[in-house]
């Protein structure tokens, strides 16, 4: 596959405090690599020194083998980027944006296509002041392919679309990747991670605390799943107790959650249905990214919630 992007080491102080502290990774060519963490976690800061806003304190970084502190016009050339912080002047349009971004950059796609591809023909000649949130996320990502780079950064890429749009940003960018192109994608959606990465960096305060696959994070932080169902008789169940892999069996009138670990649903099925209780909405939940990421953070559920508002 061939390395796109390599962080080395990447380090960063602000005065007292350490943002960056020894972050490593790697991105290959046509992959797309999760940063993930909450707030102050260094994912922003790590992003800003790899396109060479900020200059590392130590470490090294290459993209295709420049680096961005020595090569940055090479750089500039190589990377587009979408960060949370972007901004345009209010009264320039949409169409007019994305052709003077094009003018800079001629040997990208036309920017009539991105106009089509991101949904904002029809916001053509709309002012940025005057655009939705989601409006203006999908104009800052056309924008970051409009050079048709080898590789690009999306910084919180679908905060403020609905549903359908985030669905459609999704393909779009499974798209880049089919083409070859590495993505380094900054999100605080796990269901965003886990439909889009190849592999995940996780930060908290400044440090890489784990790295892999989403399935690799999930099974290394939790073993455990539940099963969920309606009893027709909720007071004989002790024998779900006797059954391999059942941690806690809990009640609430008919309603039971039997939690455990290895193939408990099969399990706990075949002892209901040997015992004459046959409930039709016998459901299993597996964990998530997001009960593997709430683990390695030490983040609540209503953090997680907060981060993704903004």
């Amino acid at each position: 596959m061939g390395t796109a992007v390599r962080v080395r080491g990447l380090r960063k102080q602000y005065g007292d405090t350490v943002a960056v502290n020894d972050v490593s990774f790697e991105v290959g060519k046509g992959e797309i690599l999760g940063l993930l963490g909450p707030n102050g976690s260094g994912k922003t800061t790590t992003v800003e020194c790899v396109l060479g806003l900020r200059r590392a304190d130590r470490g090294e970084i290459e993209i295709f083998g420049a680096d961005p502190r020595r090569e940055p016009a090479k750089v500039r050339r190589l990377v587009g980027s979408q960060l949370q912080d972007s901004a345009l002047p209010d009264r320039i349009k949409v169409w007019e944006a994305l052709r003077l971004f094009s003018s800079l950059s001629p040997h990208g796609p036309p920017w009539e296509l991105l106009l089509d591809e991101w949904g904002l023909r029809s916001r053509r000649t709309t002012a940025f002041g005057d655009l939705s949130g989601g409006q203006r996320q999908r104009l800052f990502v056309a924008l970051a392919l409009v050079n048709d780079p080898r590789v690009v950064i999306l910084d919180e890429m679908t905060t403020g679309l609905d549903p359908a749009a985030r669905r459609v940003a999704w393909e779009l960018v499974e798209a880049v990747r089919e083409r070859g192109t590495a993505v380094l994608l900054v999100t605080h959606f796990m269901d965003e991670a886990a439909r889009l990465c190849d592999r995940v960096v996780v930060l908290t305060a400044g440090r890489v605390v784990a790295a892999g696959t989403p399935a690799e994070l999930v099974a290394a932080q939790t073993r455990s799943s539940t099963v969920r169902f309606t009893a027709r008789d909720p007071d004989d169940l002790d024998y779900l107790r006797q059954v391999a892999g059942v941690a806690r069996v809990q009640r609430s009138r008919d309603r039971v959650e039997v939690t455990g670990s290895g193939p408990l649903a099969a399990r706990v099925a075949h002892a209901l249905v040997s015992h004459g209780e046959e409930p039709l909405d016998l459901r299993i939940e597996l964990p998530s990214l997001e009960d593997a990421y709430l683990t390695l953070t030490g983040t609540t559920a209503g953090h997680l919630d907060a981060a993704r508002r903004g």
